[in-house]
């Protein structure tokens, strides 16, 4: 007997798959009738808001009530601040450098390879890594300190990824910083310190899974791994860095400073 609702969270894989590409399908069409694809950004962080919304109705009278309001209130937190500071970032802006680049390769319609290539991706990775989130909400056994070390982890991330968020912000605004490294506050500590954040709010979230029992924990352990990589070795640290290669002072940054995990810097 494991306590988690096998075939309720088995039905609810559709209706998350439903939600993800659902929002990735609604943010098309707004796209696609604005002329910029980088809206997409913006709906990565509500799409898990939506998923995580839709997994607390759909397992009302199945797992452990506290942890299922505990999972979908940490996830749409991170959600949706995530979607409003990008919202914020993007405003008066054109197409990102990124997806001008995609889409320049598109064989035929442009439209329809971003759909395939970026919408439909997103929407499937927004399934995968909300994994924790979903199987979460079916595990029976009642709360204990492994849900609450979790949610230290995932503030740790917030607290990385909020704060490091707007230090950068405020840097950018001064025109006197304009062409140089931001390398204070969190970013003294890592490189990337909202990617580093991101890595702990999935990782907490996958202990408050594991707080469930060996079956939540098993099915959703892909989920951080897959985040992890795209984090560090994906679409996240390691395309950012080949975009800031060559810049006045970008290499004496990473020489001093560490690629990721937090930790004093070098000294010269």
């Amino acid at each position: 007997m494991t306590g988690f609702a096998w075939g309720a969270f088995a039905s609810n894989l559709g209706w998350a798959a439903a939600t993800a590409f659902g929002v990735m399908a609604v943010t098309f069409a707004v796209a696609v009738r604005k002329g910029v694809h980088r809206v997409v950004d913006i709906a990565w962080g509500a799409a898990f808001a939506a998923v995580a919304v839709v997994t607390l109705a759909a397992s009302a009278g199945e797992g452990d009530t506290a942890r299922r309001v505990l999972v979908t209130v940490l996830t749409v937190i991170w959600g949706l601040r995530l979607a409003v500071h990008i919202a914020r970032r993007s405003r008066g802006h054109g197409e990102d450098p990124r997806y001008e680049a995609l889409l320049d390769k598109a064989p035929g319609n442009r439209n329809l390879y971003a759909l395939r290539m970026v919408y439909l991706l997103q929407g499937a990775l927004v399934w995968l890594v909300s994994l924790p989130v979903q199987a979460a909400q079916y595990a029976a056994p009642s709360v204990s300190v492994l849900a609450w070390l979790g949610t230290a982890v995932w503030a740790v991330g917030m607290f990385f990824e909020t704060v490091g968020d707007a230090q950068l912000a405020r840097f950018k605004a001064d025109p006197a910083h304009r062409g140089r490294i931001m390398d204070r506050g969190l970013w003294k500590l890592t490189r990337h310190p909202n990617y580093f954040g991101d890595f702990c709010v999935w990782w907490g979230l996958f202990l408050v899974a594991c707080d469930g029992g060996w079956a939540p924990a098993a099915v959703s352990v892909i989920a951080p791994v897959v985040m992890s990589l795209l984090l560090i070795n994906g679409s996240g640290k390691r395309m950012l860095e080949r975009h800031m290669e060559g810049r006045p002072g970008w290499d004496a940054y990473v020489a001093r400073t560490s690629g990721f995990f937090p930790r004093p810097p070098k000294k010269r």
